[in-house]
């Protein structure tokens, strides 16, 4: 399946997700929760979602390198500070999060299965990929990074 790999954009992977979270959020059981509660967390889910990923965006925006996911071999710049510091993959864990928020906010046990799948598909076909690209072209303090910083929290 290395086919996979680093080829589609991992928006349109969350997009694909979000929508198969709302086909299935009409399948029982479904959650009876009150909507002011829902609407709560899913904010609050959301905006640290964005937050987290903003702050991704932000840190390679700064370090004047690449933020294309499909081409991590054009890196210029080990990014390793900011929310980089916390976690490897801040955009990607910012969709996490925002999948999750869709998932309280459509108040269904199934759709809690998105956000995983997503993360499993990410780490498989994406997050591996790219760390196999910043091993070869950072080399020793890559390695070092990957051993303080957790790939996803």
């Amino acid at each position: 399946m290395r086919f996979l790999e680093l080829r589609i954009p991992p928006p349109v992977v969350g997009l694909i997700v979000a929508a198969g979270m709302w086909r299935v959020a009409y399948l029982p059981p479904i959650l009876e929760l009150p909507k002011l509660l829902r609407l709560l967390v899913a904010t609050v889910l959301g905006v640290i979602g964005a937050a987290v990923a903003i702050g991704g965006v932000m840190s390679f925006r700064r370090a004047k390198t690449t933020v294309n996911p499909l081409k991590p071999e054009t890196s210029a710049a080990l990014v390793s500070t900011g929310v980089y510091s916390f976690t490897r993959n801040p955009m990607y864990l910012g969709m996490v999060l925002a999948l999750f928020a869709w998932a309280v906010y459509l108040s269904s046990m199934w759709s809690l299965i998105g956000p995983v799948l997503f993360g499993l598909y990410i780490t498989r076909f994406q997050i591996v990929p790219e760390e196999r690209v910043l091993d070869r072209l950072f080399g020793a303090p890559f390695a070092e990074y990957k051993k303080r910083v957790r790939r996803w929290l």
